[in-house]
């Protein structure tokens, strides 16, 4: 029968491999998205209030972030902080750093658009009940702003696993990388390896990916009222 490439798979430790792989981009992209969400709920705050200048540095910030490629934030944080700072950062640190980064300013700008939107009356019901500002935005406002942007920030979430394959250029060794690796060391014994390789890939990002997106519409069905 003809090696059709597939064996590559279960050749020594390969498949574990692939799956230890897939562990560090899904840790690099959930530690991001555990940081961006209280600080892009700070930042959205902080869009929101009356001062220009705080506004204006907000702005800046997020206009950074859609403009600048994740590419040349990575390598400026990965090489920039060691040539210039002398601080030598690991490369899982350098992404989660950029991750973060990045996806602050995306949930910030949800939660602007999100407080924008919550009409003012829920505001002033909280006030005649005696609440405090704070309360009224712990108990009446946050809640409201978590159930409309749950499924746009899932949908970050599996942007940001997706985009964690560009890791590999500062030398992370995540599921893509060892992909490769993998298909280089069969490269002369099994031809068709990366027809498998990176099928069996792309079958991991898919089910991750649609994992999240179910567990998301989920969410926001049980938190609809």
């Amino acid at each position: 029968m003809q090696d059709l490439g597939i064996n590559v798979l279960f050749q020594g430790n390969n498949f574990l491999r692939l799956c230890l792989g897939l562990w560090v981009t899904l840790r690099i992209a959930l530690i991001s998205m555990g940081l961006s969400i209280p600080l892009g709920l700070l930042v959205g705050i902080l869009m929101n209030v009356p001062q220009k200048l705080v506004k204006g540095i907000c702005r800046v910030y997020l206009e950074i972030v859609r403009i600048m490629p994740q590419l040349v934030l990575l390598f400026l944080v990965y090489f920039g902080m060691s040539k210039n700072f002398g601080i030598n950062l690991q490369g899982e640190t350098a992404a989660v750093i950029v991750f973060t980064f990045w996806g602050t300013a995306e949930i910030g700008d949800l939660i602007r658009s999100a407080l924008i939107s919550i009409p003012k009356h829920q505001y002033e019901s909280g006030y005649g009940l005696g609440l405090t500002k704070m309360q009224v935005y712990v108990y009446v406002i946050v809640p409201q702003i978590f159930r409309r942007m749950l499924p746009v920030a899932i949908n970050l979430l599996t942007r940001m696993i997706k985009t964690t394959s560009l890791v590999v250029l500062i030398g992370v060794v995540e599921v893509v990388k060892v992909g490769k690796q993998i298909i280089d060391a069969s490269r002369y014994t099994t031809p068709t390896a990366a027809l498998w390789i990176y099928g069996v890939i792309f079958l991991m990002y898919f089910v991750i990916c649609y994992v999240f997106s179910k567990v998301a519409g989920r969410l926001e069905k049980n938190l609809k009222y």
